[in-house]
C-alpha cells in the first residue's frame, strides 16, 4: 500500500493525520506569526529612524532623549507573556505526546540497520510497516540493536531518537484512515536512504481483522515464557505457585510489572519496560532491596527481540493473563 493522503490538511498543504498534529500546526503558526511580528516592529523601527535622523533631515541631534521606563516596561512585559504563553502551550503539548494514558495501544520496535522491526503484544510482526487503529492511543515502546536511529512520520508531526541500550517512548492517536511515510531521520550507515516504510491508519473492525490475520498462538507473552523456561527463570523467580524453589532468591515476579520496586541505595523505581530491560540485561546496575545480586547478565545471549518477549511475559503475570 503506497502513503497517500486523506484529509486532515491545513492551509500548509501537509497531511495532518493525528490529533497532535493540528495543534503542532497551530503552535508552528502561533510561534512564526510573533516572530514575524517581532521582526516586522524592530525593522520598522530601524527604517524609522534611518529616515528620520537621515543626513540632511535637520533634526537636532544634541538634545537628551527623554525617558520612556512606561513604554520600555510594557514591551518587556508583553513579550514576556506572549513567549510565556507559547511555552507553556510547547510543554503542554509535549508533555501529551511523551506520557501516554494507560489505555494505549503498545507496540515494541526494534531499530536495525537498515529497517524497523514491530512487534505487537498479540505476536504480529512487521518490517518496515506499522499497522494501527484510527482513534485510539498507540503507545510506541523503541529501541536499537546496533547505532542511533530516528523515527519519524510526518503526517504525525513527530521525530523520536531511538537509541541502542535503552528504551524510547512516544504516543499518538492517528485520527485519519490511510497510509502515511516512515523514516530513519537519524544518518545511520550505508543504506539510510533506504530505512523507510509505510504506516497504515485503519479503522477499528479493519485492524481487529489484521490482527486475527497475523498473530501467532501464543503472542508475545507465550513467546516469552518459553524463553524464561528455557533460561531457566524460574529456578529463582517464583512466577505462580509451586514456583521459585524452596529458597527465595530472586523477587517474585507476579504482580511485579507496573508497581514500585525498592532497591538496595535506597531509592524507588516503578517496574516499567526499561526498568526489565535493565534487570534482564544489566542485573547489577540496579540491586533490589534484601536480596543479592546473583541474577546473571544475559546481554550476550538475548536480543532486543528477546526482551520484548520476556517484558510482554512478565506483564501477563501482573495482569493476571
Amino acid at each position: 500500500m503506497n502513503p497517500s493522503p486523506s484529509g486532515g490538511r491545513l492551509q500548509y498543504g501537509i497531511d495532518a493525520a493525528s490529533r497532535h498534529a493540528v495543534e503542532a500546526d497551530w503552535l508552528f503558526l502561533a510561534l512564526l506569526l510573533v516572530s514575524l511580528a517581532v521582526l516586522a516592529l524592530v525593522f520598522g523601527l530601524m527604517l524609522r529612524y534611518v529616515v528620520h535622523y537621515r543626513a540632511d533631515s535637520g533634526v537636532e541631534r544634541g538634545k537628551i532623549a527623554e525617558r520612556t521606563f512606561g513604554y520600555e516596561i510594557s514591551w518587556t512585559i508583553a513579550m514576556l507573556v506572549v513567549f510565556f504563553g507559547l511555552f507553556v502551550w510547547g510543554a503542554d503539548l509535549y508533555a501529551r505526546i511523551w506520557q501516554p494514558p494507560e489505555s494505549a495501544l503498545k507496540i515494541y520496535v526494534v531499530a536495525k540497520q537498515w529497517m524497523w522491526k514491530a512487534e505487537h503484544e498479540g505476536g504480529q510482526r512487521e518490517i518496515n510497516a506499522l499497522h494501527v487503529p484510527v482513534n485510539r492511543p498507540v503507545e510506541l515502546v523503541m529501541t536499537s540493536e546496533d547505532v542511533i536511529h530516528s523515527m519519524g512520520i510526518p503526517a504525525f508531526r513527530f521525530k523520536r531518537d531511538v537509541l541502542p541500550g535503552r528504551y524510547e517512548s512516544i504516543a499518538f492517536l492517528a485520527n485519519e484512515i490511510g497510509a502515511y511515510h516512515l523514516f530513519c531521520d537519524q544518518f545511520c550507515g550505508t543504506d539510510h536512504s533506504r530505512m523507510i516504510g509505510v504506516v497504515t491508519v485503519m479503522s477499528g473492525p479493519d485492524f481487529q481483522s489484521w490482527l486475527a490475520e497475523n498473530g501467532t498462538s501464543g503472542g508475545l507473552a507465550g513467546e516469552g515464557r518459553a524463553l524464561f523456561t528455557r533460561f531457566g527463570c524460574g529456578g529463582c523467580h517464583n512466577v505462580g505457585p509451586g514456583t521459585g524453589g524452596g529458597t527465595v532468591r530472586a523477587p517474585s515476579l507476579v504482580g511485579l510489572y507496573g508497581s514500585p520496586v525498592p532497591l538496595a541505595d535506597g531509592r524507588v523505581v516503578i517496574a516499567d519496560d526499561r526498568y526489565i530491560r535493565d534487570c534482564i540485561l544489566d542485573p547489577g546496575a540496579q540491586i533490589v532491596a534484601s536480596y543479592e545480586p546473583l541474577m546473571p547478565n544475559f546481554s550476550s545471549q538475548l536480543s532486543e527481540e528477546d526482551v520484548v518477549k520476556l517484558i510482554a511475559y512478565i506483564k501477563s503475570l501482573a495482569s493476571g493473563l
